[in-house]
């Protein structure tokens, strides 16, 4: 049985893949014959639901990472079976798209902590995907359906695919836009202000970028591979006020590469993680949505 979709916009021949599962984006693709794939995808990922998808765009939410210990980590968005909204589905001149659904109640996987089976929460979720020649944008929707206000935090776990296994030579692999930045390094454990230069990867990353009062979105340039590019545009909502929204740079190198099951040992050369994220715990009143939007162009 297959759990993954292709969405085509006819006009550009551009595609994308998405899998029912997490409701988990494995691919983009431009159009043309020339079409440019990027979104990395691990060759071990597990594609049957057994497992988050490595690779793609799995969702996060309720919280990043694994601070509340009773809670699984990075939630349960991703390990749970979302539904296409068929209706929601187009395909014309500008674009095409489609919304994936989930709501609290179909949760079936990953619960724990406050959101457990007797949780006084009630929400549901939209995934919105769009594509056209050379542009994805990925929206997730978070509705509190309930009486009672949550807190949370939600990220877009992106891996982008580098061309050329360049991922760790610097003048092809970088990302830009993130100088002035609060920097929350977890290799090392530093914090420090970002320079002007280029981040690149060096080995084991894993890095929060947090923006500084003031800075809401998100706006970064990444290389990612010889002479290939990609600008992303990130913004975030919740109630009716944007919130700041942070950015996670991370590559696994050949330590955690290697301890992974469902990720190549060699892998680490072809990826990098650009993850924008809500990741100040902000609160959902009763009744109000929270969003989180990225656009990522190909240059």
């Amino acid at each position: 049985m297959s759990f993954t979709r292709t969405l085509t916009h006819s006009a550009s021949g551009a595609s994308c893949q998405v899998h029912d599962f997490g409701a988990c984006l494995l691919s983009y693709k431009t159009g043309g014959a020339d079409g440019r794939e990027c979104i990395f995808l691990s060759r071990d990922a597990k594609l049957d639901g057994s497992k988050a998808v490595r690779g793609g765009i799995p969702l996060v939410f309720p919280q990043f990472g694994h601070p509340d210990k009773s809670m699984p980590q990075h939630g349960f968005l991703r390990t749970n079976f979302w539904k296409a909204d068929d209706t929601s589905a187009y395909d014309n001149t500008e674009g095409a798209g489609i919304t994936y659904k989930l709501d609290l109640k179909d949760v079936k996987s990953s619960r724990g902590g406050v959101w457990g089976e007797d949780t006084e929460y009630d929400c549901c979720f939209a995934y919105i995907v769009k594509i056209d020649a050379k542009t994805i944008t990925t929206t997730l929707e978070i509705k509190n359906k309930g009486s009672k206000s949550f807190p949370f935090q939600t990220l877009l776990h992106t891996y982008y695919f580098v061309d050329g296994n360049a991922a760790l030579d610097g003048t092809k692999c970088h990302v830009k836009g993130l100088e002035g930045y609060l920097v929350d390094d977890k290799v090392s454990g530093d914090q420090y202000t970002c320079g002007s230069d280029p981040i690149v990867i060096e080995g084991l990353t894993d890095r929060v970028y947090s923006p500084v009062a003031g800075k809401d979105s998100v706006d970064v340039t990444v290389g990612v591979g010889d002479g290939k590019s990609i600008k992303i545009s990130s913004s975030g909502t919740c109630g009716d006020k944007s919130v700041p929204v942070s950015c996670v740079v991370w590559n696994p190198n050949k330590e955690k590469a290697a301890g992974m099951s469902d990720f190549g040992d060699d892998q680490y050369h072809d990826m990098i993680c650009v993850e924008p994220g809500i990741l100040k715990v902000v609160t959902l009143e009763a009744g109000m949505s929270a969003s989180l939007s990225q656009t990522t162009e190909l240059l």
